[in-house]
């Protein structure tokens, strides 16, 4: 159940630029696109290898997104903590680096 309440969803202290987020939205409906491909070639029955190489190049557009964002964290978020003491904010950004790999 999603509780509003319950929820421990974080918003950025300053908003993305219009420039950086029509930079992750265009990447983000590419991925969407290439998993939609995904989703015809299984209702096509294609080939099991193309499904592969499509799936493995939809894995590395999501690593490239997640990168992207986490430089994004870095130069903003983590910065911003940093600046105003907040030193636990580096051992945040180590947690979350370690769950992109």
């Amino acid at each position: 159940m999603n509780d509003k309440k319950n929820c421990t969803c974080r918003y950025k202290v300053k908003p993305r630029d219009a420039v950086t987020l029509r930079g992750l939205q265009n990447r983000l409906n590419r991925i969407i696109g290439q998993v939609g491909g995904i989703q015809k070639m299984l209702e096509e029955n294609r080939y099991c290898g193309d499904i592969l190489i499509q799936t493995a190049a939809v894995e590395r557009a999501i690593q490239a997104f997640s990168y992207q964002v986490l430089q994004e964290h870095l130069e903003t978020c983590v910065a911003e903590e940093l600046s105003r003491g907040n030193t636990e904010i580096v051992a945040e950004a180590v947690e979350l680096i370690k769950k992109l790999k």
